[in-house]
């Protein structure tokens, strides 16, 4: 708790509150428990499969909506957010805190179902789901669904706004988000998958109102359980690859130790830039990736080169040089990076078309490349190596700025000067301080410190 940001904190107390108020059962409501305990059992159950080895990772959706929307098509606002208690309260919970984390997920379910089991009843669509009439029902209940999704990005967002990291797990990262950009995409990520978690709720509940009864209602699930295990398949294969990016930046760090940290801080620093231009949150993930990974391609290059010292002969040069063409030799094969593979290759190229690979000019260089291009050079101005002494970060980004245009694309460059200045930048030593700086080769850029194309 004690890293919780006060305001976090405040926010989350406020949401309990108000989904303890939701659990009051108005007067003269009669409620089934059977029903209700059958489908909290239930959703608890799916909980707990969704995390067992079975499917092999905790799923990113995070919960089993199915249950939880048959209960807000069945029951009343009340009982129906009762559904969503035991399994949120019972998860399993990786990162600290764990009560907070529980606590929070339980009243954002209690809300979001509240709401739905609300606007479906006002519409008439628990009499469409007790007369088994589906294409009436279709309405009340896409309603439904969607009063669900704004509730959870609405109170995802507002969490995000009061401090806390990026979504789907609202405590995984500290870190406040800007109000303009707490709220931005939640609403097209969700509604989708949560549209046809509803459709199977429906399913679930106009069978359960049927002659056949609620055993009938379950052999809905039984598709739906292979769905998220195959959409849960793709997440691990994802998290393989992952590891595989986490294996070669160690690679790298370990062979060209002067700049161990070096791609991490690239990588936050092109996804900072990448913020700040307004990407959607899955271009920026891309763009970090590329950051980790531009200097991948220097396990292809002798490590002598990489750390000799003094300065290098042309042909020395032009073996260095090969490194962003090994890199994308070693990363095209990995499909989910989409334009990161792009940046890799043509991270050194110039917009003035004096770069390498391949002296691309203007807009010919890749946009991811121009990010990383100047998210590299930052990195290595602001950091203190064996060979080069770190400038302050306001040295850097004035150096920036002056290079901007000839060496780097202006656009970037405002972009990571205002995400600087917002967010501030932490840099650090990636080498031992021993002895006086290395000589730098000849004809290196002035916008990065001497050997820092290494």
């Amino acid at each position: 708790m004690e890293a919780v940001p006060v305001r976090a904190r405040v926010y989350v107390a406020c949401v309990v509150l108000a989904a303890l108020l939701c659990l009051l059962p108005p007067p003269g409501v009669r409620t089934p428990w059977w029903a209700v305990l059958l489908l909290a059992g239930l959703y608890a159950g799916c909980e707990r499969v969704a995390r067992s080895r079975f499917v092999g990772i905790s799923h990113p959706a995070g919960t089993f909506y199915p249950v939880l929307l048959a209960g807000a098509f069945l029951l009343p606002a009340p009982a129906a957010a009762l559904v969503a208690v035991p399994g949120a309260l019972l998860s399993y919970v990786e990162q600290r805190p764990v009560a907070l984390r529980r606590l929070w997920r339980a009243a954002q379910l209690i809300l979001g179902v509240w709401a739905a089991a609300r606007v479906h009843w006002a519409l008439g669509g628990r009499d469409a789901v007790v007369a088994g009439d589906v294409p009436y029902a279709l309405g009340p209940a896409g309603a439904a669904v969607l009063a669900f999704c704004l509730v959870l990005a609405l109170l995802d967002g507002g969490i995000l706004a009061a401090g806390v990291g990026a979504p789907p797990t609202p405590f995984r990262q500290w870190g406040r988000v800007p109000v303009r950009r707490a709220w931005r995409g939640l609403v097209a990520r969700s509604l989708a998958p949560i549209a046809v978690h509803g459709l199977a709720g429906l399913m679930m509940a106009v069978l359960w109102r049927s002659p056949y009864g609620p055993v009938a209602a379950l052999l809905v699930l039984l598709p739906m359980c292979v769905s998220w295990w195959a959409f849960a398949q793709y997440h691990r294969e994802r998290a393989a690859h992952q590891a595989t990016i986490r294996a070669l930046v160690q690679a790298v760090d370990i062979k060209d130790g002067y700049t161990r940290g070096h791609s991490e801080r690239v990588g936050q620093a092109s996804m900072m830039i990448a913020r700040e231009l307004g990407m959607d949150d899955e271009r920026v993930e891309v763009l970090r990736f590329a950051g980790i990974l531009h200097d991948v391609g220097k396990l292809g290059v002798p490590t002598r080169l990489l750390r000799k010292d003094g300065p290098l002969t042309p042909e020395e040069r032009r073996v260095i040089e090969l490194h962003p063409e090994y890199g994308h030799e070693m990363v095209r094969g990995i499909g989910f990076l989409g334009e990161a593979r792009a940046a890799v290759l043509h991270h050194h190229e110039r917009l003035d078309g004096t770069g390498y690979p391949y002296g691309l000019v203007g807009s010919q260089i890749p946009e991811s490349a121009r990010v990383v291009a100047v998210a590299d050079a930052f990195d290595a101005m602001t950091s203190t190596r064996s060979y080069s002494r770190a400038r302050p970060v306001e040295v850097a980004l004035a150096e920036l700025k002056r290079c901007s245009g000839s060496q780097f694309d202006p656009v970037m460059v405002a972009a990571l000067v205002a995400a600087v200045g917002r967010a501030g930048w932490c840099p650090a030593v990636t080498a031992d301080d021993a002895g006086p700086p290395r000589i730098p080769p000849p004809g290196a850029p002035v916008s990065s410190p001497p050997g820092a194309h290494r």
